[in-house]
């Protein structure tokens, strides 16, 4: 009898066994995985979170959606990741605030290098150092100058704490040794709209944003933050080559589950990720918006949380010498 109950025992181990291995395979079999975004919609991430949405549903053969939760510098968002059901089918997109929240949050929550699956990184994005036509500067040189003469006049307005434009106005205001009047908004739509209508004068803004208002002529723009020139955005020259050496801030985005998500979901989603940035139409759209989709080292797991542990080991000290901290 004893010898009976354990072989049944047994079977009935063996089947969970082969069923949870087949339910793993199977994924994503039953419902949409939901890529959670950081930032409104509308705004440069999203926009690069629903052309990878796009790809990596042909890859997945499952709808993925795009879930947009903004909030303290994409925290919000990081923080509903880790508390959804860690079955794979919640992930997140975030920028490089993800290499800067450890620095600016003194009660994170979560430690980035640890806490996430790295799946890959997605999309390199450019920035250029934007202003309202108003600005006299004809260029770089000019501005700096004028920057100096005006600095308690000159207001430089930023998406919020922890965003890519305050992070790019931090660097800014270090390297040129001014500081500015800083103005920070809740995204990057109302603040452009208060840069192009007069409201404050400069901005630091990702190309997948300003890309409407740089072929239109609708600002002015007075240098790239990348060491060569904007395939999309020739014409202008970049801080570097304008004196501001080594001047670079490359606005990467990745892709992460939380920790403890099944190993064969991590993979597919991982394979989802790199089949979706080779993808044509992906890498075209980029290039629209002049970004970039990463080498292949930064595009892998392995790469992509490399990466990330170098960038907060290079942003803490900077953030650190600005004291700017958020709660």
């Amino acid at each position: 009898m004893n010898k009976n109950i354990r072989r049944t025992a047994l079977a009935l181990s063996l089947a969970a066994g082969v069923f949870a291995s087949a339910a793993q395979a199977a994924f994503p079999s039953d419902k949409p995985v939901t890529l959670v975004v950081p930032f409104a919609a509308g705004g440069p991430t999203d926009k690069v979170a629903r052309e990878l949405a796009q790809v990596m549903t042909k890859s997945l053969k499952q709808q993925v959606i795009v879930d947009n939760s903004p909030g303290a510098g994409g925290t919000v968002a990081a923080k509903k990741v880790l508390a959804a059901p860690k079955d794979g089918y919640t992930i997140l997109i975030h920028h490089i605030g993800m290499s800067t929240a450890p620095s600016l949050y003194k009660n994170l929550g979560f430690d980035p290098n640890t806490d996430f699956e790295h799946l890959g990184q997605v999309a390199d994005v450019p920035m250029v150092m934007i202003a309202n036509k108003a600005v006299p500067a004809k260029n770089l040189t000019e501005l700096l100058a004028y920057i100096k003469a005006n600095s308690t006049k000159v207001s430089y307005a930023n998406a919020g704490i922890g965003s890519a434009s305050h992070l790019c106005g931090l660097l800014f205001m270090s390297t040129i040794q001014v500081d500015m009047t800083t103005v920070p908004y809740k995204g990057t739509a109302p603040a452009l709209t208060d840069l192009i209508g007069g409201q404050v004068q400069l901005m630091c803004d990702q190309t997948t944003n300003i890309a409407g208002q740089l072929n239109s002529g609708a600002v002015k723009a007075y240098g790239a933050t990348t060491m060569q020139r904007i395939p999309a955005f020739k014409d202008i020259p970049t801080m570097n080559e304008q004196g501001l050496k080594n001047f670079q801030v490359n606005v990467w985005h990745g892709v992460y589950a939380p920790k403890g998500a099944p190993a064969a979901a991590v993979e597919k989603l991982a394979a989802a990720v790199k089949e979706g940035i080779n993808d044509a139409g992906y890498k075209a759209k980029m290039a629209e918006l002049g970004a970039a989709v990463p080498n292949e080292k930064n595009a892998s797991p392995a790469g992509h949380k490399a990466h990330l542990k170098a960038q907060i080991d290079l942003w803490g000290p900077i953030i650190k010498k600005a004291g700017v901290y958020a709660d």
